[in-house]
């Protein structure tokens, strides 16, 4: 980018609401941690379930996230026997997925990648791909009302395998049979108890994925930290899902923080760290905001992307994610558009549609914020179109269920 946006917006002068209209990009987000409470009371009344601790929604946001607050990650993943307990149904699964769509798109994220993991969603005699189905068409659903909403998204799904359990090589089939380059399911991950089960435990999955050329992300340095790290590189992730806990391989000396071997590794190979403050330290990972890593980690020129993780569990959106960084560590909006350009050029998708993005929406967007006016035309598809290729791949059922006349979009 030619201009410096930090020259035209200073962070004191950045406000929430600047910050709400940016373009944001999320790698690292959990299907299963962002459902709205209300849809949670909704779908356990319909399923029959009777454990969720209230079924006022207000009541219930609240407790998720104090239940998550517990600085321990095993106790952080309890909540979420909640929110799988009523995803076991495809229309409930399709629901929960076009929601977070719609959810992401109206915090201004144009790009999301969403992960979840098919295994835990089998209690009611779904199959793995009747799974992954349901999930494709909340994705194709929500970019659908996004669109008829004003705002273009672009989705993709991460499938994940639960590293406590044996099922990794199943999964991984599974992400190879759904995967394509212009798909929705983009890609790979371990996920669940870090510490105990290392990357390593599933290295025939990981193996597998390599020789079909599927990417994968691999969860590793939160509640574990330099062997899990070095477990992940060795398995060949292309990104680090969290990665907070790199910083245990740094050294000080009087000519400052120095890396060691395997901090080197990961920097100078640019493989993208998924940082997700507010949610390192409900994990424990960190004590408060102000004492996370990633200004740092970015000063030492590590490629930091910031998440949401859990939206609901962690009681946060990209918009607060992003406000963290000018707040704690006093961002501006170069400093904010540095980031969302690691995360979109890190993205499990090709590379024509990332420049796309980031040429289409990204920049424009950043520019809007600065006062900068650009000389390009505003892109179609951000009025709310969408290309015939792109109506067809949506199930016309789908539209019609919704009141939706393709001609709007055209």
């Amino acid at each position: 980018m030619t201009t410096n946006l930090s020259d035209v917006t200073d962070p004191k002068n950045l406000s929430r609401e600047d910050i709400a209209q940016l373009p944001k990009v999320v790698l690292h987000d959990h299907l299963d941690g962002g459902l709205r409470a209300a849809t949670i009371v909704e779908l356990a009344e319909a399923a029959g379930y009777g454990k969720l601790p209230t079924t006022d929604p207000e009541e219930l946001e609240h407790w998720f996230v104090e239940a998550a607050n517990s600085g321990s990650l095993p106790k952080y993943l309890e909540t979420f026997d909640h929110t799988t307990a009523v995803m076991q149904t495809a229309e409930a699964i399709m629901r929960v997925t076009a929601e977070a769509v719609v959810d992401l798109a109206a915090d201004n994220v144009v790009y999301a990648e969403l992960r979840f993991a098919p295994e835990q969603h089998q209690s009611k005699g779904l199959s793995l791909q009747d799974i992954v189905d349901a999930a494709v068409a909340g994705c194709q659903q929500g970019e659908a009302q996004a669109a008829q909403q004003g705002k273009q998204i672009t989705v993709r799904l991460i499938l994940c395998a639960m590293r406590h359990t044996d099922r990794s090589v199943e999964i991984a089939q599974l992400t190879i049979d759904n995967h394509t380059p212009d798909g929705y399911v983009a890609g790979f991950d371990i996920a669940g108890p870090e510490d105990g089960f290392p990357p390593s435990r599933h290295h025939e999955a990981f193996d597998m994925l390599r020789r079909n050329h599927v990417p994968f992300t691999i969860h590793a340095g939160e509640a574990a930290g330099r062997d899990s790290l070095e477990s992940a590189v060795y398995e060949g992730a292309q990104r680090i899902g969290h990665g907070a806990r790199v910083y245990e391989d740094f050294s000080a000396d009087l000519d400052g923080i120095q890396a060691g071997r395997l901090s080197s590794y990961i920097r100078d190979r640019r493989t993208p760290l998924e940082l997700c403050p507010t949610s390192n330290v409900h994990t424990g990972v960190v004590d408060d905001l102000a004492d996370h890593p990633f200004a740092l980690l970015d000063t030492m020129h590590f490629a930091v992307t910031v998440n949401t993780d859990n939206r609901l569990v962690s009681g946060t959106t990209m918009t607060q994610e992003m406000a963290v960084l000018v707040e704690q560590f006093n961002y501006d909006l170069d400093g904010l558009f540095n980031v969302t350009q690691n995360a979109i050029e890190q993205a499990f998708i090709p590379q024509d549609l990332r420049e796309e993005i980031l040429n289409d929406q990204i920049i424009p967007g950043f520019e809007k914020v600065a006062g900068i006016e650009s000389d390009e035309p505003e892109p179609e598809a951000t009025q709310g179109r969408l290309t015939q290729e792109e109506l067809d791949a949506i199930d016309p059922a789908l539209l019609e269920e919704l009141g939706i006349d393709p001609k709007d979009f055209l």
